[in-house]
């Protein structure tokens, strides 16, 4: 017969406390247990062979090399794009580099459809060394008290928290939307149009901030438009009633079926209206032309956030840059060229 498994109870006996004791070591609450009792129960755990069990084993060693994956949003989506291969691409490969393990929390409690860190999906973090958090429906609330006694963490994606210093690795969305403007304002556009759904999120604001920063310094109107609730045909309608010769969609799936539109009211892109995505659709867009705008560097922000996680966990002070924003791709595409010699797209020559 195989040897009987060794349990909490039979560590409890070896080192002469409470069965509830060897729990509270094991679920890494040091302020409960004395360093003379815990030091028992760590021996105890390695003598009997308990330490077999991974969470043990990090405790004897301090660390356990094992990364956890938060996921606010289904990693494998039936259907829609797949936002997170790339991430995960670059998270695996810093993983494998680093010599860590990655285990993917999938028990969350979903609240309004939406996944929550908090209650046992919280607790049970404690069983990593510390946690990658990626999705667009995070909690504030959540990620400000894991930020006070939670074990460390990095956002996938630049994250705002008011009072808190929260760390995060994200793209420079500010920079690369400045860039694709004055790849507008080289080819001669004036009047450049900036549309997204105007909703909190970091990454929309700093894509705004920087259309808006760029517009300012060349001295050129902006002309910002949600795109929340309206139609392609309503959307080409601003562009032809405010006389825009150039546009940029934050939101870049819906980048062909705007310019289906702008075709059947005679506009033809980028002739009489250039017209650039700010970021890779998750899905790869079903078009002959090249689209002008810049890639988000998804694997490289996978593979930089579990480096930055790591230094948190060995160093556990704020000695670190916890915040770090990395470049995106410039791309010319074939959608942007000089604007047309009439006074506006669908105007009177």
């Amino acid at each position: 017969m195989p040897p009987a498994r060794v349990t909490q109870a039979d560590v409890a006996r070896m080192a002469g406390v409470s069965q509830a004791t060897v729990s509270l070591v094991l679920n890494a609450e040091p302020d409960r247990v004395g360093p003379a009792t815990r030091q028992r129960v760590l021996e105890a755990i390695g003598e009997s062979g308990y330490a077999a069990n991974p969470v043990a084993q990090s405790l004897a060693r301090g660390r356990n090399s094992m990364i956890g994956v938060f996921t606010y949003e289904p990693v494998f989506p039936h259907g829609g794009g797949d936002f997170y291969r790339p991430f995960l691409i670059g998270i695996e490969a810093e993983a494998e580099r680093q010599g860590s393990d990655l285990l993917l929390f999938t028990s969350a409690e979903v609240v309004d459809g939406k996944r929550r860190l908090s209650g046992r999906s919280r607790a049970r973090l404690v069983i990593t060394d510390g946690c990658l958090l990626l999705g667009r429906t995070e909690d504030k609330g959540e990620l400000a008290h894991l930020l006070e006694d939670g074990p460390p963490f990095v956002f996938v994606g630049r994250r705002r928290l008011p009072g808190g210093d929260l760390p995060y690795v994200g793209a420079d969305y500010i920079r690369a939307t400045g860039d694709v403007v004055r790849l507008f304002l080289e080819h001669g556009h004036e009047r450049i149009g900036f549309l997204g759904e105007m909703d909190a999120r970091e990454s929309l604001r700093d894509r705004l901030d920087g259309y808006r920063v760029a517009m300012r310094a060349a001295e050129m109107p902006t002309s910002e438009f949600d795109a929340a609730g309206r139609t392609p045909d309503e959307i080409v309608e601003l562009v032809v009633g405010n006389r825009l010769t150039g546009l940029l969609l934050a939101e870049s799936h819906r980048a062909e079926e705007i310019r289906s539109a702008a075709a059947a009211r005679g506009l033809d892109v980028p002739r009489d209206l250039s017209m650039a995505v700010l970021g890779q659709p998750e899905i790869p867009l079903d078009t002959p032309l090249a689209w002008t705008g810049f890639r988000i560097p998804r694997e490289e922000m996978g593979a930089q956030a579990l480096a930055l996680l790591v230094e948190l966990i060995e160093t556990r002070t704020k000695q670190t840059e916890r915040h770090r924003l990395l470049p995106c791709l410039i791309e010319a595409g074939e959608t942007v060229t000089a604007p047309p010699a009439r006074s506006a797209p669908g105007g009177d020559t």
